[in-house]
């Protein structure tokens, strides 16, 4: 008896040991585009994680490409993303290596607005206004994809417009000129966005539907995360961002605040709601 409750004592010494070794790491590097929907989710995520008692470094990238190659390197150990529109030629080449970790929100949209105080409602009626336009949408940087919808939309309605390349900046500006001066424009914007905040448009109506419906935002990562982390995927799939709060963050950020000062405020002012989100069982 006692040579078997050494064994069984020699062999549970050995489960703890091998437990202890598959304890579950404490530092998670995430990954995030500097774009304003997109920062507001890692910040606010970054902040929950660090209540639950990990180390979080946060890696900023401005390509998707770049930032899906360092996700599947496991330089990166998570990524926010739209993975069903905005960024799905990105996920559907890397998605054997990955998996969806969980929601954070919903609601992106990107199309072509005027300002409300223009009397057309819907894309199709952009041809028969040209001239009010002057001949032009107002567009953000090539290459993006709600620059490559913008291109198709151009194609689809036959339109008349050229549709400028440029920037989110010089697009902004554009559209504040010309609301200032009550004039026609036409530009191609988001939401979330501090300027659907700022300045009274419209997105006209696309009734062939070019232009993607609401994406959502999910929480992204190497395939296994969810295993090797456990706790860690717990907290994530409990962050949840509505769309007006980011895009209240970023007013905030327009007005002055910096990014983490904005983001701060809000998880400040929201302290009982990531005391919920962080109220995991730990494994």
């Amino acid at each position: 008896m006692k040579i078997l409750w050494k064994a069984l004592c020699a062999a549970a010494m050995v489960g703890l040991t091998v437990f202890s070794a598959h304890a579950e790491e404490k530092t998670i590097t995430l990954g995030t585009m500097s774009w304003e929907d997109l920062t507001p989710i890692t910040g606010i995520t970054k902040k929950a994680l660090e209540d639950a008692g990990y180390s979080v470094k946060v890696v900023p990238f401005s390509e998707w490409g770049i930032a899906y190659a360092a996700l599947t390197k496991g330089d990166i150990q998570a990524l926010a993303s739209q993975t069903d529109y905005a960024a799905q030629d990105y996920w559907d080449k890397n998605k054997k290596r990955l998996e969806k970790i969980s929601p954070v929100s919903h609601g992106l949209y990107q199309a072509i607005a005027v300002p409300k105080y223009v009397t057309i409602d819907s894309m199709d009626q952009l041809n028969d206004n040209a001239d009010k336009f002057g001949g032009k949408i107002i567009g953000i940087e090539p290459g993006s994809g709600l620059m490559r919808d913008a291109a198709s939309s151009v194609k689809t309605y036959g339109l008349k417009l050229q549709l400028v390349e440029g920037s989110t900046a010089a697009m902004t500006a554009a559209l504040k000129s010309a609301i200032d001066r009550k004039e026609w424009v036409a530009v191609t914007i988001w939401e979330p966005s501090w300027m659907m905040q700022k300045y009274d448009v419209k997105f006209l109506k696309d009734p062939k539907g070019v232009f993607p419906p609401p994406q959502g935002y999910y929480w992204i990562g190497k395939k296994g995360f969810s295993t090797e982390y456990p706790h860690a995927r717990e907290v994530i799939a409990s962050v949840y961002l509505p769309l007006a709060d980011i895009t209240a963050i970023n007013g905030a950020v327009n007005d002055g605040k910096t990014i983490d000062q904005a983001v701060k405020d809000w998880t400040d002012s929201h302290a009982d709601l990531l005391k919920r989100w962080e109220n995991i069982k730990a494994e």
